[in-house]
C-alpha cells in the first residue's frame, strides 16, 4: 500500500551513502536519482525510502511524531541493522527490544540528519 516514504536531508551524497548502506543488508539500492531526489529499495514496485534536499531550498527538518518504520524481517536483522544505524554515523533512539509483550520488536534511531526510524518485528 505504501509507495515510498519522503525524508529532507541536506547532503545528498552522504544520505545516499548512509541509507543505501544501511539498506544493502535487506537488498536495496539506489533505485531512482533525479540529483535532489533518490529512491532506495529493492525494486520502484517495491515500498522505497526516498531521501531529497527540500522543494522549497530551506532547511529540511526532522517531523516531531514522524518516523520510518523498516521491517527487516526478524528480530536478529533488527539488532543488526540497528547497529549498523549507529555505526554509519545514526545516533540512538532506543535499543532493539520487546516493546510490547509478544507483539513488537524495535530499535529506533535518527540519521545523521535527525530522522527518527525504526526497525521492527511484530512477535
Amino acid at each position: 500500500m505504501i509507495g515510498y516514504c519522503t525524508i529532507g536531508v541536506k547532503d545528498m551524497d552522504k544520505a545516499k551513502a548512509y541509507w543505501g548502506e544501511l539498506l544493502s543488508e535487506l537488498g536495496a539500492s539506489v533505485q531512482i536519482d533525479i540529483g535532489r531526489l533518490a529512491m532506495i529499495g529493492t525494486g520502484v514496485d517495491q515500498p522505497m525510502i526516498a531521501v531529497c534536499v527540500p522543494h522549497n531550498e530551506e532547511e529540511p527538518s526532522a517531523g516531531n511524531g514522524n518516523m520510518v518504520a523498516i521491517n527487516p524481517g526478524s528480530k536478529e536483522m533488527v539488532d543488526k541493522l540497528h547497529a549498523k544505524a549507529l555505526e554509519l554515523g545514526g545516533s540512538n533512539e532506543g535499543d532493539p527490544g520487546q516493546r510490547i509483550p509478544d507483539m513488537f520488536y524495535g530499535g529506533y534511531f535518527r540519521d545523521p540528519d535527525g530522522n527518527k526510524a525504526v526497525f521492527f518485528q511484530f512477535g
